[in-house]
């Protein structure tokens, strides 16, 4: 019973992160579609949309290099989207609280890896700020991976959070 029950949460992490993939490129294709570049559309006090492609990493991190970066990130998405494919397929039910951030994280990975692979770069579109200073621009998939990486540094604090209540 327990490896039917293993299969069914990997397939459903697995939803689970298509959900995210879709949702975050549903959300880049209208950002790409409704604005300019560099075009800013204030929502809030604290908060507009405003289309920016990322050749880089995080915080645009290498993004003004010759190209080499788009493989490298690319190839480095790929990597940890086998790893964490993997890994969600061997997590065990007794662990299954952290199948949910796995699924996160592989749902971003992979929503960021697409836009490297089809434009070169990544589409992101959230500008949070307060007064002159802005965050960097992000997306749907990059939240998830920061949600889903912060909740597994949680659950590493409190291993015991790791298992679900209805284990005990």
């Amino acid at each position: 019973m327990q490896k039917n029950e293993s299969k069914f949460i990997a397939w459903y992490c697995y939803a689970l992160a298509g959900f995210v993939i879709a949702l975050d490129q549903v959300t880049k294709l209208w950002a790409d579609s409704a604005l300019a570049y560099r075009e800013i559309v204030p929502v809030t006090p604290f908060f507009n949309i405003t289309l920016a492609y990322n050749k880089g990493a995080a915080f645009s991190f290498l993004a003004d290099h010759s190209g080499w970066q788009r493989w490298f990130f690319a190839a480095l998405a790929l990597v940890a989207a086998v790893v964490l494919i993997v890994w969600i397929w061997r997590i065990k039910p007794a662990e299954r609280l952290m199948s949910w951030p796995l699924s996160l994280v592989l749902g971003g990975a992979i929503g960021n890896l697409i836009d490297r692979l089809a434009y070169g770069h990544v589409v992101d579109f959230l500008d949070f700020f307060y007064g002159r200073y802005h965050w960097p621009a992000f997306n749907v998939a990059d939240s998830a991976i920061v949600c889903g990486a912060a909740w597994l540094i949680w659950l590493s604090f409190f291993p015991s959070a790791r298992h679900s209540s209805l284990d005990q």
